[in-house]
């Protein structure tokens, strides 16, 4: 099983629409079964297509690029959790080529209002995969010091609200930096969830953000606030950063975290 977890920093790239052509070709070639992704946004403006989702949804445009790659058997579940830049619905997403049993939307920050940049929403879903059922959620945290918005609280609402009925895989960016000891990681850890980089046979530094980007401002140092989480040990082959300009070229101020699991442990 092949997962991606990618914070996309949509619509706010230089040249995206390159970058959204090498997401794409990315994903047609190496099939992954689920991908998170996380900053998802369309114009509060456009036109509503289907639900909620409007025409320049970046993942809407993401399936697009896919379609015409000839790749067509992708799923998107998507929620809007605040207002971005003013002008965007910004979001989280998942997409998965496996049969969604159950889709999964809820609030984890004590704000639920949606024009507050703070405000933080979960999509989930729970997919059939080789007769028995996973669930993923694409996860976007706030900080751990921040007094309005505390990480504390909001992995303690997530973790009441993810399911309890099957393993499940918490995908996305949590900023909060692996390296800080005592900080959001290691309450997540302490919580009884695992990290598959910890838990892989082969793995590279880990590295998702390098110096300065939205949210990190003065931020002199690597970080590692992109991870997939379970709350199972599962054989792990491997955990390698994407998307970082050695492996792919760089599509967002994140790189990216693929993870391959053996079948055989799932």
């Amino acid at each position: 099983m092949k997962l991606l977890t990618l914070n996309c920093h949509s619509w706010q790239e230089d040249n995206q629409r390159e970058k959204l052509s090498i997401l794409a070709h990315s994903i047609a070639e190496k099939s992954y079964d689920v991908i998170a992704l996380q900053e998802v946004s369309q114009l509060i403006e456009s036109e509503t297509v289907s639900g909620i989702v409007k025409q320049d949804n970046f993942a809407l445009a993401l399936l697009a690029e896919l379609e015409g790659l000839g790749v067509t058997d992708y799923r998107l579940v998507w929620d809007f959790a605040h207002i971005g830049y003013d002008v965007y619905e910004e979001g989280v997403a998942l997409l998965t080529r496996h049969d969604v049993v159950e889709e999964h939307s809820f609030f984890i920050s004590k704000s639920h209002d949606q024009s507050y940049w703070k405000t933080r929403k979960i999509v989930g879903a729970t997919i059939s995969y080789n007769g028995r059922p996973l669930t993923f959620y694409s996860c976007h945290l706030g900080w751990w010091q921040d007094e309005e918005e505390p990480f504390s609280f909001q992995a303690d609402s997530l973790l009441e609200q993810v399911t309890s009925e099957s393993p499940y895989f918490l995908m996305g960016d949590f900023n909060n930096n692996a390296h800080i000891r005592g900080e959001g990681y290691d309450y997540l850890l302490s919580k009884g969830i695992v990290d598959t980089y910890d838990l892989a046979r082969d793995c590279d530094e880990g590295v998702t953000v390098e110096g300065k980007i939205a949210g990190w401002d003065e931020n002199k140092v690597d970080l590692r606030i992109d991870l997939i989480l379970a709350n199972e040990r599962f054989d792990v082959l491997s955990s390698k950063v994407i998307f970082n300009g050695k492996n792919k070229p760089v599509v967002s101020d994140h790189y990216g975290v693929e993870v391959t699991v053996e079948d055989s442990s799932i």
